[in-house]
């Protein structure tokens, strides 16, 4: 049995992903229950609480969208860790401060479940695509009880040991590096145009030489033709990721200076009232330090 709490952009492809897998029966939960309709077309039960997405023993995913919406699913009065029981399995794939992981593990181990660390990276259409890169951390025997299923769910999945903070970790040390790449290729491109120079071409031939990896010739692409659409991942999550990337590194004493540009960029955009823009949209603000005025200029069409 398995259950999956969260279908947003991420959570609807992945759910959809494990049933046409044949991970059945498989039910689900969503605040609004209307978006499990393409499930429920392929399969899926829909239920009316987190606990009844549980039963005793099976494998339950959540991909929510931070660790208070996580926590109540979990704990609250109608969540599914006392229900998940014996042998249970929480594969746990939202990024979250890594604390909080530690203290839902052992509230886990406690039920004589365990709790899985399996945030991913990639976007929605990476997700539909089976494209994701997971990472994987947690107690061993839950681990390999849910590798083979992850493996249906995206190219790689990287085992990080047995903290159960590992993963997240590292989730969020990927996307301080995503907006760090981000900042730079938005003052790249400022400083490009300023000189007359066409910032698109120059990104283009960057990344496919020195810097050719997805997140420079993806993000590197979107940030030179000035694009807001589509919205793989909101402004205002990107925030809440940066705001734990700068607290992970407070508690334990790691300066991160760069991450606390980033997140002012993602706070000053927010400001600006776009928190549901896709959180490339933080190069907006390299832009206007430099007195350039991007409501003029038509993003392409193609």
């Amino acid at each position: 049995m398995y259950g999956f709490i969260g279908l947003g952009q991420m959570g609807l492809p992945i759910a959809l992903n494990l049933l046409e897998s044949g991970h059945r029966p498989l039910r689900v939960y969503n605040r609004t229950a209307a978006k499990a309709a393409t499930l429920v077309e392929k399969g899926a039960i829909v239920v009316a609480s987190p606990a009844e997405a549980a039963v005793p023993g099976a494998v339950v995913f959540t991909m929510l969208s931070d660790d208070r919406v996580l926590e109540e699913v979990v704990l609250g009065s109608s969540g599914f860790l006392r229900r998940l029981g014996p042998d249970g399995v929480h594969v746990s794939m939202s990024t979250i401060a890594p604390a909080t992981a530690r203290r839902l593990a052992q509230l886990h181990e406690e039920q004589a479940c365990a709790y899985l660390a399996a945030p991913v990276f990639g976007r929605p259409d990476a997700a539909a695509a089976r494209k994701l890169w997971i990472c994987l951390s947690g107690a061993q025997l839950a681990k390999e009880r849910v590798a083979p299923i992850l493996r249906h769910l995206g190219q790689s999945v990287f085992d990080f040991g047995e903290d159960p903070s590992a993963a997240h970790v590292i989730k969020l040390a990927g996307n301080f590096m995503i907006g760090a790449a981000m900042e730079a290729v938005a003052e790249a491109v400022v400083i490009l145009e300023k000189n007359g120079v066409d910032g698109l071409k120059a990104i283009e031939m960057l990344s496919d030489t020195l810097f050719n990896c997805p997140v420079y010739r993806n993000y590197g692409r979107t940030i030179a033709e000035h694009r807001r659409a589509p919205v793989g991942f909101k402004l205002a999550l990107g925030r809440k990721d940066l705001d734990l990337v700068v607290q992970t590194a407070g508690a334990c004493q790691a300066p991160m200076p760069l991450a606390n540009l980033v997140r002012d960029r993602l706070i000053a955009a927010m400001a600006k009232g776009r928190a549901d823009m896709d959180w490339s949209a933080l190069a907006l603000g390299a832009a206007e330090d430099a007195g350039l005025d991007r409501k003029t200029i038509s993003p392409p069409t193609s």
